[in-house]
């Protein structure tokens, strides 16, 4: 009924005149957000709420930005020049930290000869000629334009200096001005695990911190943000490390996980059936045998891609549940429901993608081509319990799948020339 009375008053409104147009427009906006605040309200009776807050303070670096891939990249070439390898391990020592004390690992790990500063100068100019190149990761668009159209005032808050941030982020349309505070690590005494930089941020904004929603995905950001009294939502950016992030409040598998409604912030409402449509994205090559668990184990037949070509690809994406389009030039085009993960259950040692074409075949395909377009997302990966819990869990998300593709949005994406691409 206080949904409905909100909603009546709504379409009672008419524009009289071009006097009323500004007063009436903030009318409308003020039952935008009753609407909302009924949704949320009316969430809280089946789901508590973990906490009301007001605002969202964001990291930047692997939370917003997939900067992981581009840093590999320059310490790949970097190291190069002296003979050393970087393999990506030591990544675990940098991730959330302020450039100096990352670049004083490098040069400890490595036993380079430089100095840290000198490090840093000849990075600099290799790192800002890759700014341009990052990609914004999955739900972070999705998050900024939802929170900046329903007037909840976020932040920016990263131990990247300030000139760094404004550069990475204004090559994101719609980023710069949705932030209401923009502060640098180069701006604060010490950057995180500091809480000094999140307390600055709630000053600025004028908001408790009581009443902050930090989002990070490293270790140092999720100390900070606890440290400063607010809530934190961590979303790792290193795979596997889900368990060590106790002290947050909330861990979510990606952006893409994130319920605002649970913090009293509005709803997101583009989930359809169950699914999330998301940008589309292509992948392919030829189908190759996997563990042999697929038809054995699981009784679930997968066509299994080798990712030795598309570990950067599958790294920009988060590990889960998604569905498409599979084709295969001389067979046809069918629907899939796929994951791309490390597979808890069976603790796969490395990411992989294991498409399941919704179709009955009488033989193997081995060696064909097969492409692939993913249209839309299920669930975030999973543990479970037992077998018999995972295989129901599979034939659900088949069953979703499968209804969802045939609605138009995503049906279209059917006819595709890609799919039956025999390149």
């Amino acid at each position: 009924m206080l949904r409905f009375a909100f909603c009546q008053a709504h379409t009672s409104l008419s524009l009289q005149s071009p006097d009323h147009f500004q007063s009436e427009c903030s009318i409308d906006q003020s039952i935008v957000n009753l609407c909302d605040l009924y949704v949320v309200l009316k969430m809280s009776i089946t789901k508590p709420l973990k906490k009301l807050v007001s605002c969202v303070i964001l990291d930047l670096d692997g939370t917003l930005l997939h900067t992981d891939g581009i840093v590999s990249d320059v310490l790949r070439v970097y190291l190069g020049k002296y003979g050393k390898k970087w393999d990506g391990r030591e990544v675990q020592k940098i991730v959330g930290k302020t450039p100096l004390e990352a670049a004083t690992a490098v040069v400890e790990d490595y036993g380079l000869s430089c100095t840290t500063s000198e490090l840093l100068s000849e990075l600099d100019p290799m790192f800002s000629n890759q700014w341009c190149n990052i990609k914004a990761l999955p739900g972070a668009n999705r998050l900024i334009k939802h929170l900046s159209g329903h007037r909840v005032p976020i932040a920016l808050a990263s131990n990247s200096p300030r000139e760094n941030i404004e550069t990475k982020i204004s090559f994101h349309q719609g980023w710069k001005e949705s932030f209401l505070v923009i502060i640098g690590g180069d701006e604060v005494r010490s950057g995180k695990p500091s809480p000094e930089i999140f307390l600055e941020a709630a000053k600025r904004l004028n908001i408790e911190p009581s009443s902050c929603l930090v989002i990070e995905d490293s270790l140092p950001g999720v100390t900070a943000g606890k440290a400063a009294g607010m809530e934190v939502v961590a979303v790792p950016s290193l795979p596997k490390q889900s368990h060590l992030f106790t002290s947050a409040d909330e861990v979510i598998n990606s952006l893409l996980d994130l319920h605002p409604e649970k913090w009293g912030l509005p709803p997101f409402k583009d989930w359809i059936k169950d699914t999330l449509p998301i940008e589309s994205w292509q992948i392919g090559g030829p189908v190759i045998k996997g563990f042999g668990r697929g038809s054995k184990v699981l009784g679930i037949p997968t066509a299994n891609l080798s990712t030795e070509r598309y570990s950067a690809l599958l790294s920009e994406h988060p590990s889960g549940v998604y569905f498409g389009w599979a084709g295969l030039p001389t067979r046809g085009v069918f629907k899939m429901v796929m994951s791309i993960g490390w597979n808890p259950y069976f603790n796969n040692t490395e990411k992989t993608i294991e498409p399941w074409l919704l179709h009955d075949f009488d033989e193997d395909f081995y060696g064909e081509e097969l492409h692939l377009i993913i249209v839309g997302y299920i669930r975030p990966e999973a543990n479970f319990p037992s077998l018999e819990s995972l295989i129901e869990k599979i034939h659900e998300d088949r069953k979703i799948a499968e209804e969802a593709l045939d609605l138009p949005m995503y049906s279209k994406f059917k006819d595709d020339p890609y799919l039956k691409d025999s390149t």
